[in-house]
């Protein structure tokens, strides 16, 4: 037991994740209540795994009238709206969860 605590310790020592373990379902996609009025993209710093996914989508779903699906790849949150959201509101939720926030900008169609 010993061994394989030190290997995922090594693991996560080379950097990639941020420490979550495995199995985890990712969220549902949150349904709106009303109609998609406004998208955003937040551009966010330090996500490298599914954890960190599951992490940033549950931030942002928790946020009434915010549904967020995550791009690893692209290192960004695309967030559809059916309300007016303040920029702070989606920054501070991000990066409650330990991710830094570098912009957000509105998606045009």
């Amino acid at each position: 037991m010993m061994v394989l605590g030190i290997r995922k310790t090594m693991k996560n020592m080379k950097g990639g994740c941020c420490g979550g373990g495995g199995g985890e379902v990712r969220p549902m996609r949150k349904k709106l209540d009303g109609q998609v009025t406004e998208r955003k993209v937040i551009h966010i710093e330090g996500m490298s795994c599914e954890h960190c996914r599951n992490r940033v989508e549950r931030a942002i779903n928790s946020i009434d009238g915010a549904s967020g699906r995550v791009s690893l790849r692209k290192a960004t949150c695309e967030v559809a709206m059916d309300r007016d959201i303040p920029d702070q509101v989606l920054k501070e939720a991000v990066e409650k969860e330990n991710y830094r926030v570098t912009g957000i900008e509105l998606r045009t169609a």
